[in-house]
C-alpha cells in the first residue's frame, strides 16, 4: 500500500508538473507561505506522501510552513499584521468572521480546477454562501477521547465525562472558548451558537464548576497527554483520535448523546497575500483526489470529495469514526459566526473561568459584584447611622450647658 502511494505520489506531480510549468518556468523562485492547523498534512511520515515537498516537485513553488494551534490564535495574528501569509486554512465559523471583516481575497477559480471534485454537501455553506472566499479542505466531528484503561464504559456517551469528579486531575479541556463553550452549551441543552449574555454566563458557570477537575487546558498538546497516559479523558477532534489511537489502542471515541460540533476546515487567501496566483496553485494542489485521498488517509480526516475517498484505502474509506452513520451525524451541528461583541464577551467570561475567578459557588463574578455592591451600601447606611447618631449627642449635649 505505501508503495501504491509513493508511485500514486509521483504520477500525480508528474502530472501536474506540466500543468503547472507555466507559473514557474523562466521566472524568479516562488517561496508561498501556508499557515495551517499542528498536525494537519501529510509530512512524509511512515512512507506517506509529503505533500508540501511533492508540491514544490510539481510546480516548483517552495513552501514556507507555518501552524498554529486554534482559529483564535490564527485570527489575532492576522489582526494584528506583521506577518505575510499566502494560504491559510480556518475552521467554518471563522471563515465567516474573516469575510464579514474584509479579511480574505476572491479566489480565482480558474486557477482552481480541481474544486469540481469537491462534493456538493461541502458548497454554497453557511459562512461561504456563494463559495467566493474558500474551498474545503476536510471535515470532522468533535468528541471525547478516553482511555479504556482507566475510564469506566458506565461513564461513557455523555458530556459530563468531563466534570466527573471520579478522573479530577486526569482531564483535559480545550484551550479555546468556541470549543469549550459549545461542549458546556451542548451538556446544557443551550444552542452552540446563541447570542444570549443569559446562556453564555451559565455555560462559564459550568465550565467554572469543571474547572477545578481539569489537568490541563491544551490544543496540540493533547497528543503526548493522551498517547502516554498522563491524562485519560478529553474533547477533541476525531480525525486527530486516529492518528493518536495507532500510537496507543487503548484509546476509544465517544459521540456524545447531547449532541457536537460538525465542522469544516478550509483553504482560504488572505488579503495582503504576496502570490495569489501560487496560493491558489496549492489550494488546486490539495484538492485533487489522489492527493487529497493520501493525506487525509494520514490525517485520519474527513475527505470532502467522493472521488477522494476513491482513492483511498477501503478501511480508511469506511472508519465509522471519520465517516459516521447519518443517526450519529444527525447529532452534529455545525458553529456560525458570531457577532463580535458576542466573541468579547464569550472570551472575557473564558479568562475568568481559566483563572478560577468566576466562581460556581457563588454564581460568578456577576453576583460577586452585587454582593460587593450590596455590602458597600450596608456599610454607606452604618456610616449614615454612625455620623446621625453622633450628631445627636452633640446637639444632646450642647443643650446641658
Amino acid at each position: 500500500m505505501k508503495s501504491m502511494k509513493k508511485f500514486l505520489a509521483f504520477l500525480c506531480a508528474a502530472v501536474l508538473l506540466c500543468a503547472c510549468l507555466p507559473l514557474s518556468a523562466g521566472a524568479e523562485p516562488v517561496t508561498i507561505t501556508v499557515y495551517n492547523w499542528g498536525q494537519y498534512i501529510s509530512d512524509g511520515t511512515d512512507g506517506y506522501i509529503d505533500v508540501n515537498a511533492a508540491f514544490t516537485e510539481a510546480t516548483g513553488i517552495e513552501v514556507n510552513y507555518v501552524t498554529f494551534d486554534s482559529n483564535e490564535t490564527m485570527y489575532t495574528r492576522l489582526k494584528t499584521g506583521g506577518s505575510s501569509y499566502d494560504v491559510i486554512i480556518p475552521s467554518d465559523y471563522m471563515i465567516g468572521r474573516l469575510i464579514a471583516e474584509d479579511m480574505l481575497e476572491e479566489l480565482n477559480f480558474d486557477n482552481i480546477p480541481n474544486y469540481q471534485y469537491i462534493d456538493e454537501a461541502y458548497k454554497n455553506t453557511s459562512y461561504d454562501p456563494e463559495n467566493k472566499y474558500s474551498v474545503p479542505y476536510t471535515w470532522g466531528t468533535v468528541g471525547i477521547i478516553y482511555n479504556t484503561k482507566y475510564v469506566d464504559e458506565a461513564d461513557v456517551g455523555s458530556w459530563d465525562l468531563l466534570w466527573n469528579e471520579k478522573y479530577s486531575g486526569k482531564i483535559l479541556m480545550f484551550d479555546n472558548p468556541r470549543d469549550a463553550f459549545a461542549a458546556a452549551e451542548q451538556l446544557l441543552g443551550i444552542d452552540i451558537n446563541t447570542e444570549s449574555s443569559e446562556d453564555l454566563r451559565a455555560a462559564a458557570e459550568k465550565l467554572a464548576e469543571q474547572q477545578p477537575l481539569v489537568q490541563q487546558y491544551v490544543m496540540d498538546q493533547i497528543y503526548d497527554k493522551m498517547q502516554n497516559e498522563e491524562a485519560w479523558a478529553a474533547p477533541y477532534y476525531a480525525g486527530d483520535y486516529l492518528m493518536m489511537v495507532e500510537e496507543n489502542p487503548d484509546l476509544a471515541f465517544s459521540f456524545p448523546k447531547e449532541g457536537f460540533n460538525l465542522f469544516i476546515d478550509a483553504m482560504c487567501i488572505p488579503k495582503g497575500c504576496q502570490n495569489k496566483e501560487a496560493a491558489e496553485a496549492y489550494i488546486n494542489f490539495l484538492c485533487d483526489p489522489e492527493i487529497c485521498a493520501q493525506n487525509l488517509e494520514y490525517l485520519g480526516y474527513s475527505a470532502p470529495s467522493t472521488a477522494a475517498r476513491e482513492y483511498m484505502d477501503p478501511e480508511s474509506a469506511s472508519n465509522p469514526i471519520a465517516y459516521p452513520s447519518e443517526d450519529i451525524l444527525a447529532l452534529g451541528e455545525s458553529f456560525n459566526y458570531l457577532p463580535t461583541e458576542v466573541n468579547q464577551e464569550m472570551d472575557s467570561l473564558w479568562l475568568e473561568v481559566k483563572t478560577g475567578s468566576l466562581s460556581p459557588e457563588s454564581g460568578g463574578s456577576q453576583n460577586m459584584a452585587l454582593y460587593i455592591a450590596i455590602a458597600a451600601v450596608v456599610v454607606l447606611v452604618v456610616v449614615f447611622l454612625l455620623i446621625r447618631g453622633s450628631q445627636k449627642k452633640k446637639k444632646a449635649n450642647r443643650g446641658t450647658h
